[in-house]
């Protein structure tokens, strides 16, 4: 599987703070089997995010796209809201689980508003930009992801096993 990472820190983006959420996201995938093929900070900026996202999708090199961070509900957290306006189907299963896992740990996992969908044959998720959380979110959707993806890009093999 071919993974891009988008890192969302206006921080990040200036030099200000070392990433340490894309290199956890990128050592956790390989040792699961995907290949990262980019790996960027850019700011919080919705525009540039939905640039991003689009590129990286419809280049048709990509199956899966994992943005981290802007996840919540301050002014400046808007990757959900790029993230809707470039897919084309929204799958709500992915957040929900994220939500439900994350809520064992912590109240504020009600704020998160994380989301996935489908832009072409890519699949889209969004990650909270903290390396523990991004990683327990990534983990809490795992097992879904590669059918997610087969099926996305036209798998017609049955879903069901009995």
């Amino acid at each position: 599987m071919k993974v891009a990472i988008l890192i969302l820190s206006d921080k990040g983006a200036r030099g200000e703070r070392e990433d340490t959420s894309g290199p956890a996201l990128e050592q956790w995938l390989t040792q699961h089997g995907a290949k990262v093929m980019h790996l960027e900070v850019i700011p919080d900026e919705q525009e540039l995010i939905e640039v991003k996202l689009m590129g990286w999708a419809d280049s048709g090199a990509l199956d899966l796209l994992l943005t981290c961070g802007g996840t919540g509900v301050s002014p400046r957290d808007v990757t959900p809201d790029a993230t809707l306006k470039v897919v084309e189907r929204v799958i709500p299963g992915f957040g929900e689980e994220m939500r439900r896992k994350s809520l064992a740990k912590t109240p504020h996992a009600l704020i998160s508003r994380a989301m996935a969908g489908i832009r072409g044959q890519a699949l889209i998720v969004n990650l909270p930009g903290s390396p523990k959380g991004a990683i327990e979110n990534l983990e809490a959707i795992w097992p879904a992801i590669p059918h997610t993806v087969a099926k996305i890009q036209g798998d017609k093999s049955d879903c069901a096993t009995n």
